[in-house]
């Protein structure tokens, strides 16, 4: 028997982690569970919004759980594993540049993209980009446990879990989350059509979307930090255009990477805002090198079938 909830109902919604919120539904080890999740807005944005709305956005109300469920005889020490069996999204989606969040910070005014999701592509509704098609790839950013005491922000994620945007936790893996209060108290939220690895400007096509999931308990083999196993999501081997960034800190030498990277795309017909933006959907960060100290190395890696376009009437590139 599949169990449901209704993640639009706002006392089935959390916006912050605290070890001692009542649950909204009790299973079995081995239960299945359908969620109906909100968008990361909490409802703010609607297929009409304009930029206006999104730098309006009340942020207090972002990224909002659906939680806690608690697994019965789940107990400190255990590992709660959560097998995404299924994730649907909505048929509709927003990405966004913030101007004091992402990775990029000050040098962009806010401003909203609105995405049609149909059969399996995204394409642009509204805003600065146009005559794309993007395949989707649905994930969750938010996953976690109840911590063992206290309450922290939704931002930034922790030990227990919460807002990993991890574009791994898509339907077909399993995700070992350490158990740390009776019960467990997993929550889910912030679904995703598609992100890529970093989520440089602080989203993906952000989404509701329809999750089915199964909890089940692995006595005494808490992870240190949460684990993902099974099936990736992966595009085929593809051509890439990609940049670099070099440093003795990483969260620096990531942001030149994406800099560089940005530049290059400008050279290629994109403006810097649609770079950024497709950087946080479709592009990779990755650490191409830790060891040879004090310096490191961070790639910014994007889809050559996307960075090299034809003849476009793109609006005059320029940083912001």
């Amino acid at each position: 028997m599949t169990l449901r909830i209704d993640g639009r109902r706002a006392e089935n919604l959390q916006r912050s982690w605290r070890s001692d919120r009542e649950p909204i539904l009790v299973v079995e080890p081995g239960a299945v569970v359908e969620i109906e999740v909100p968008d990361s807005s909490g409802a703010q944005l609607t297929e009409t919004s304009t930029r206006a709305d999104l730098a309006s956005m009340d942020l207090t109300r972002v990224d909002p759980a659906v939680g806690p469920i608690d697994v019965r005889g789940a107990e400190p020490g255990d590992a709660l594993v959560v097998e995404l069996l299924e994730i649907v999204p909505g048929g509709w989606g927003w990405s966004g540049i913030f101007r004091e969040f992402g990775l990029i910070q000050g040098r962009f005014d806010p401003d909203l993209v609105l995405w049609k999701l149909r059969d399996g592509w995204a394409t642009p509704a509204s805003g600065f980009l146009r005559d794309l098609r993007l395949p989707l790839r649905p994930m969750l950013g938010v996953i976690a446990v109840a911590p063992a005491s206290g309450e922290y922000p939704m931002i930034p994620p922790e030990r227990f879990g919460g807002n990993m945007d991890n574009p791994l936790q898509c339907a077909g893996t399993r995700v070992e989350l350490p158990v740390l209060r009776a019960g467990a108290g997993l929550s889910v939220g912030d679904p995703h059509a598609l992100q890529g690895n970093g989520e440089v400007c602080g989203t993906g096509i952000e989404t509701s979307a329809r999750v089915r999931l199964r909890v089940d308990l692995r006595p005494g083999q808490a992870p240190p930090f949460p684990r993902i196993e099974g099936h990736e999501e992966t595009l085929p081997s593809r051509e890439i255009v990609s940049a670099t960034g070099i440093g003795p800190d990483l969260h620096a030498a990531a942001r030149a990477a994406v800099e560089n990277l940005l530049d290059r795309l400008v050279e290629l017909g994109w403006s810097y805002e649609e770079g950024y933006l497709l950087t946080s959907l479709v592009g990779d960060l990755r650490i191409a090198e830790i060891v040879d100290e004090p310096n490191f190395v961070v790639s910014a890696v994007f889809p050559a079938e996307l960075a090299r376009l034809p003849e476009r009437s793109a609006r005059p590139a320029g940083r912001s």
